[in-house]
């Protein structure tokens, strides 16, 4: 037990705020100097003025909470000790101190100890459990309330902890119990308690209850929404929480820095720039600050929305940008086709002192494949447990196997992959079979195609890959072979689509697709840029039809795939010299991507295409993946 710090003499030293406060009997104002500095040497002086008065249970309690937001239970529990008499207060502060401190075995000998106990004191409790990782128990505390005699057992402050820990655990019957029980009863909870129950129901998957529940809430503040808004999203439904940001925006609340950064991200997972570059708008009308994680939000959005150079600015600002808002420029940069700045600036991060995540060497191991910097590749995926003590995850091995298979080092890759301590993933083995598509290694292929038929037999992503490769040896039968196995096991390739936004709308097509209103002026459009094209010297690459017909047939099949389409309709759909953004749901195929390249030099444009890899930025006949993807 920690002994009482020595009485504090006012006369042999020098006067401080606190003293001073106290001499002139403004105790209330000494207290929240102290709870305002959190200094315990301020508490020991304020401990040592108050002895000097009659003993009082308030001012005691008072300091015992006070050690306690100072960061120091055992000076609170000497104070406790030290009581002649205590009150429900005494105990009930104490226990939140242990609370505080993590310190749960402690709490629960005061509680079982104490003489009596009032609604504070379950309700302390059972949130102690819970805020420390021990809802179950919170629970189980719970149910000991309901047997107790206890007046008024549906207290709000009690079921409010309780429903908090009934989320926690995320079960809906428990859930849905306690919500029942709460309407039945018809008490008044807070808005902590009313989140709790919206949040249990979209922890159980029920994202609708939970939104009833929301629009019944009659205090709503920021918290509220921005939690309501992360929650479709969670559900991977980003459209309904993006409508119901809009619906708070018109309520007059304003976003916080937790509102902006969930929508901006969500706006660059789905590329939205457009709805990013009008959030960015409001954050610059309300103000925000320059070196806040929204600003690092906005560099993440930028840079997935394949505007790294505008994300690169907003890094800038950033006074002290965190790891995470570093690995989001070295990413984007990779995902350009920048991997020169991206291992720029993975060296300007290591000379921080900061320490790499292993997100961080995702994007770097990424930047290097698809630059075909082998060498420097391989060297950075030695180094990261050796240099920066961070254990290589299966990510890490995927992108070095993808860094060795894309140059053909195949025997590399394959002595990798023998060596690691985990089992190979489908990302590795993906990454290996897309090596093998390259340079048509097909007993290696093979091989790669059967781990991942085990792994997830729905995806067509590996049939249509791996029958590539046969097409492209003239292996026609093995391709049949391999249409007959996706009809056996039920797997419908996914149909190519590729959209684009135009004055606000959207824009999609698919391969072959003729529903577009203006498809005739799309169609002629084509048949003038392939005019041109051919004249320039433009021979296309049959290999990506997986059909054994005609070649004359197979040039009209790559004729009307769906990112053609959205690149012609954008050249007729918008002024001379704009910039055109086109989205893909696969990766894009060799000769579309030969053809992109003579549309950007015929048109004059730049033309961006963000397929299911990455960014390919064509400008002037010239693709900044440098063909190498």
């Amino acid at each position: 037990m920690n002994k009482k710090p020595p009485s504090f003499n006012a006369s042999n030293s020098k006067p401080d705020p606190i003293t001073n406060l106290f001499t002139q009997n403004r105790i209330q104002e000494a207290f929240s100097l102290c709870l305002r500095t959190r200094s315990l040497s301020s508490a020991h002086k304020l401990r040592s003025l108050i002895s000097t008065l009659p003993h009082s249970i308030t001012l005691t309690n008072r300091l015992i909470d006070l050690y306690s937001k100072c960061g120091s239970p055992s000076h609170a529990r000497n104070m406790f000790d030290e009581m002649p008499t205590r009150d429900l207060c005494s105990y009930n502060t104490l226990i939140k101190a242990y609370s505080s401190a993590s310190d749960l075995n402690q709490a629960r000998k005061l509680f079982d100890s104490m003489p009596t106990k009032d609604h504070f004191s379950w309700s302390s409790i059972i949130s102690a459990y819970d805020r420390n990782g021990h809802p179950l128990d919170a629970m189980e505390l719970y149910r000991e309330y309901q047997s107790e005699n206890v007046a008024d057992k549906n207290n709000k402050f009690v079921m409010s902890a309780a429903l908090t820990a009934a989320a926690r655990i995320g079960s809906l019957r428990l859930g849905k119990e306690m919500h029942g029980q709460v309407v039945r009863c018809g008490v008044e909870l807070d808005k902590v308690a009313l989140s709790a129950i919206v949040d249990m129901y979209a922890k159980c998957g029920k994202i609708d209850n939970a939104r009833y529940v929301f629009d019944e809430m009659t205090e709503r503040d920021v918290v509220s929404w921005t939690a309501m808004i992360g929650r479709y999203f969670d559900a991977k439904r980003k459209n309904e929480g993006l409508g119901l940001f809009c619906e708070m925006l018109r309520t007059g609340i304003e976003p916080n820095d937790f509102t902006f950064a969930g929508v901006l991200d969500v706006c660059g997972e789905i590329a939205a720039e457009g709805l990013g570059k009008e959030i960015h708008g409001h954050m610059i009308r309300v103000g925000f600050d320059s070196g806040s994680f929204a600003t690092a939000a906005l560099v993440d959005m930028y840079s997935k929305c394949g505007n790294v150079e505008k994300a690169r600015v907003f890094f800038e600002r950033l006074s002290n940008p965190d790891v995470v808002s570093w690995t989001s420029l070295i990413s984007g940069y990779a995902q350009n086709g920048q991997p020169d700045k991206a291992l720029e600036s993975f060296d300007r991060l290591v000379k921080t002192g900061l320490k790499p995540d292993h997100i961080t060497f995702v994007g770097v191991l990424s930047a290097c494949a698809h630059a075909g910097l082998v060498d420097r590749g391989v060297g950075i995926f030695h180094s990261i447990p050796k240099e920066f003590g961070v254990m290589h995850t299966a990510d890490h091995y995927a992108c070095v196997v993808d860094l060795l298979s894309r140059s053909g080092r195949f025997q590399e890759a394959e002595e990798i992959i023998n060596k690691m301590p985990m089992k190979p993933d489908k990302f590795l083995w993906a990454s290996l079979l897309g090596g093998c598509r390259i340079h048509k290694n097909l007993p290696l292929a093979k091989r790669a195609a059967e781990a991942l038929f085990k792994l997830e037999p729905e995806n067509a992503a590996t049939y249509v890959t791996l029958a590539n490769i046969y097409a492209s040896n003239g292996n026609w039968n093995e391709v049949e072979m391999i249409r007959k196995r996706m009809d056996k096991v039920g797997v419908v390739k996914k149909p190519g689509a590729s959209w684009i936004e135009i004055k606000r709308r959207v824009h999609e097509f698919l391969v072959g697709d003729y529903s577009h209103p203006r498809i005739k002026e799309i169609i002629s459009e084509l048949e003038r840029l392939y005019k041109r094209m051919k004249e320039l010297g433009y021979v296309p690459d049959t290999n990506f039809v997986l059909h054994d017909v005609e070649e004359e047939q197979k040039e009209s099949n790559l004729t009307y795939h769906s990112e053609r389409l959205a690149v012609a309709f954008g050249i007729i759909a918008t002024p001379k010299g704009t910039p055109l953004k086109v989205f893909k749901n696969l990766r894009i195929c060799g000769d579309c991507h030969t053809a992109i390249k003579f549309f950007s030099r015929i048109s004059e444009r730049v033309i961006v295409v963000r397929d299911s890899s990455r960014f390919h930025h064509f400008k002037d006949g010239v693709c900044s993946c440098g063909d190498y993807w």
